[in-house]
């Protein structure tokens, strides 16, 4: 599984993550510390994982049993200019001009841009949070205007 490509899960996965994620929650309720030990049935391993990792885990099965795209990227990671402009929906061409603006961080290797994964998602948060407050803008008019009257 590629990181940046989020794959939707087929339906055997679904079934297996939403019996899971129960069983997987409540094993992870009792746990106190930052870590704890686990084993693994199959080879009967035994491996100590962080809590977080854990709670991770838990948080990608309640997605998979909804059927939800899954990506996990480290925020390190860094983009081209092309894999950015199609998180956010929109053309190489205005990422670059986004960037040059200044309105998105990046750097150079050589001719080439790259930006951060989390100034990316960062930006396309504010964009939504944006869009929404035009929305409700919009709505507050259109109310005022009496066009919501029965």
């Amino acid at each position: 599984m590629e990181l940046l490509t989020p794959s939707r899960p087929s339906k055997a996965e679904q079934q297996a993550a939403a019996a899971a994620t129960a069983v997987f929650a409540g094993a992870i309720a009792p746990i106190k510390g930052e870590a704890t030990e686990i084993e693994i049935e199959e080879t009967g391993q035994k491996v100590t994982v962080p809590v977080r990792a854990l709670v991770l885990m838990r948080t990608i099965l309640e997605a998979m049993s909804k059927g939800q795209p899954i990506s996990v990227v480290p925020v390190a990671t860094e983009l081209t200019t092309q894999v950015a402009a199609e998180m956010l929906g929109c053309s190489r061409p205005h990422l670059v001009k986004l960037l040059e603006e200044g309105i998105i961080p990046y750097t150079k290797v050589g001719k080439h841009r790259r930006l951060l994964y989390e100034d990316v998602l960062r930006y396309r948060q504010e964009q939504k949070a944006a869009q929404k407050q035009y929305l409700k803008g919009m709505m507050a008019a259109d109310e005022e205007d009496g066009l919501y009257d029965s």
